[in-house]
């Protein structure tokens, strides 16, 4: 039986951090192969970034199909010298494991794993296909990962009828959230040029930061939308404005601006840059937008099988999960046009933290979680049926 907090540990001593995958996904691999999986490597580079490991693994052939997505790859540590314990030695300390990637999200691969193994004790021969999905650069640029691994899941016949991504849903409790959407994440870089003169004499330029001042402030003010059923509204935060004017009797020639917009189904990227520039186009002509969004956001309407799941939720923690769409993005939204998906994993409160964290009894527990979902998707009398 595969041990859950040793294959955690294996893991957080693999020193993922973006794009490196530090012999993680081997770690994945090999029990993978032993519970008779048929493993596909999916590397992927270009496009403008880097290159990225990711990697599919697949046993059975047949529908209906139950897909578990999780990454590998952890943000850097920071400073080390102020983790309680080094953050790549998955040391145990009053029932935590301590670690970089400990709760985001390697705790949930080593679940996946343990969870699979469990059901298959009980059900070697279960009708229906059984399959993981890891990426490796969830963390960062999202170029060489969910984003490619989906498009050739659809172009080599393996598309999952339902997954489950396995991102900390909950904040403070298992139980307490199901994620069924994620906002998208919209990202820009305004260039705002001027004339670039003495400070003496701004009549002879043309001083770019006055545009921005207006600029940000129209940017900061606005009310994209109130928000739907499901989603928070989406909000546009100014994250940074520079000149890089490194004396103080220059007006610079130029200046840029960069935002981020978290927004929700009722915007893309084509109607978020038409609305940015009905913003800037009054205050000036004169300027340069580089934007795109790098994730686009997604929902999955609950419906009977989703109850099934915060059911089978609510009978280990003793709560029924809400259905949240709040919080940042995932690989999720990369999964939704190919697949029924939600997010339901452990405690999101220390990703990405010092001393990050994850408890030996929620990996316990979600493993018996997702035991008893696998059970209902393919076994019992309401198991989930292929579209």
């Amino acid at each position: 039986m595969i041990n859950v907090v040793d294959l955690t540990q294996k893991l957080v001593r693999c020193a993922s951090v973006t794009p490196e995958d530090a012999g993680a996904q081997d770690v994945l691999k090999e029990p993978l192969r032993d519970l008779g999986f048929e493993i596909f490597d999916l590397h992927f580079d270009g496009d403008g970034s880097y290159p990225v490991k990711n990697f599919f693994a697949r046993r059975g052939t047949s529908a209906p199909h139950f897909c578990f997505c999780g990454h590998t790859d952890v943000v850097p540590a920071g400073d080390e010298t102020l983790w309680t314990h080094p953050p790549f030695d998955a040391v145990i300390d009053d029932g935590k494991i301590y670690g970089r990637g400990a709760a985001d999200m390697k705790g949930a691969d080593a679940v996946f794993i343990a969870s699979i193994d469990k059901f298959l004790q009980d059900n070697p021969n279960f009708d229906g296909s059984l399959s993981v999905l890891i990426i490796g650069d969830e963390e960062k640029d999202r170029i060489n990962g969910a984003r490619r691994a989906t498009k050739w899941l659809t172009e080599n016949n393996h598309e999952p009828d339902f997954c489950i991504v396995g991102e900390a849903s909950n904040t403070r409790e298992m139980g307490e959230a199901i994620k069924v959407g994620r906002r998208g994440n919209f990202i820009a870089e305004l260039t705002v040029f001027g004339k670039q003169g003495h400070v003496a004499y701004p009549e002879n330029a043309d001083n770019p930061m006055v545009k921005i001042c207006k600029i940000g402030n129209a940017l900061q003010s606005v009310q994209l939308d109130k928000g739907t059923n499901v989603f928070d509204p989406s909000n546009l935060e100014v994250i940074s404005i520079d000149v890089g004017n490194e004396v103080d009797n220059i007006i610079p020639a130029q200046g840029k601006i960069s935002f981020n917009i978290r927004y929700n189904v009722t915007w893309n990227e084509d109607t978020l840059i038409e609305k940015i520039k009905s913003l800037i186009d009054p205050i000036t002509i004169d300027y340069k937008l580089n934007a795109s969004a790098t994730t686009p956001p997604f929902v999955t309407e609950p419906d009977a099988w989703t109850d099934e799941i915060a059911q089978i939720i609510e009978r280990h923690t003793g709560k029924y999960p809400e259905y949240s769409t709040a919080g940042g993005t995932s690989d999720a939204p990369f999964i939704a046009p190919i697949s029924q998906v939600i997010e339901f994993g452990m405690i999101n409160e220390t990703y990405h933290q010092t001393d990050e964290h994850v408890h030996i009894e929620h990996l316990q527990k979600l493993t018996d979680i997702y035991v008893d979902i696998l059970n209902k998707f393919f076994i019992s009398k309401n198991s989930f049926k292929a579209k």
